[in-house]
């Protein structure tokens, strides 16, 4: 019979997730030693990272001394470097970290139009240029999100965040600007994925952004029905980009 246990950081996991699962252990971000006991006594033999841990928790980092040797040993400290050596001590106890997308195909975004309005021609122009501006920026690591208009860069996420990216983006743009949402090169699936949702949305009707170009098959739509219905709703087009 299968289980489901759930290692759960405080100030982050939705405490709500309790009820829906078989056994919870909560814990800092940082307590890597913590994670990993956990992780071996529930017997577990795969799993799933889901959802993010802000920025603002990272600065508070308290790491144990699992995590404080772990650290020592990268040459580079960034999300994938340090994710990527988690994993690997996950694996070290016999526990195999699956892609973010598992389980969760269906809901990666189509190319093409998904929601909302149909587009014009010059619309898509400058999805496709901020497609290829945002697939630069996540190149250098950057940022993964660009708000575009008339083919003029507006913002460039950086460590604030896509929502606040959108913000500053459609402040400048005053109306109509749009955002392009891509994942990086050769992008570690395991722990770091794309992802639109409700949310993002409402950000971008604040905004007053007139579309939203997301990575095809590579970007998650989170609540997809009620995504599509605030697209329509709110009169903002959801676009499937490809390279």
């Amino acid at each position: 019979m299968s289980r489901l246990a759930v290692a759960a950081f405080q100030n982050e996991t939705d405490p709500a997730l309790t009820s829906l699962v078989d056994e919870v252990e909560w814990m800092r971000v940082g307590q890597l030693g913590k994670m990993l006991s956990f992780l071996q006594k529930s017997g577990a033999s795969h799993a799933v990272m889901s959802g993010q841990i802000h920025p603002k928790n990272l600065f508070d980092l308290r790491p144990d001394i699992k995590a404080l040797i772990v650290l020592a040993r990268l040459k580079r400290r960034n999300a994938e470097s340090i994710f990527g050596a988690i994993a690997e001590e996950m694996k070290s106890v016999g526990v195999e970290l699956l892609p973010a997308t598992t389980y969760m195909e269906e809901h990666l975004a189509p190319a093409g139009l998904i929601a909302g309005p149909k587009l014009k021609t010059r619309d898509e122009e400058d999805l496709h240029y901020g497609f290829h501006i945002a697939k630069e920026s996540s190149r250098l690591d950057i940022g993964q999100t660009v708000v575009v208009k008339n083919g003029t860069v507006l913002a460039v996420e950086a460590f604030e965040g896509t929502n606040a990216a959108i913000k500053r983006g459609g402040e400048l743009g005053r109306k109509d600007a749009m955002m392009v949402k891509v994942s990086k090169p050769n992008q570690d699936f395991r722990f770091d994925v794309p992802v639109i949702g409700p949310l993002t949305l409402e950000a971008a009707r604040e905004a007053r952004l007139r579309a939203i170009g997301v990575e095809a098959g590579r970007t998650l739509l989170l609540e997809k029905e009620k995504l599509a219905a605030l697209a329509q709703e709110h009169r903002i087009s959801i676009f499937g980009l490809t390279s």
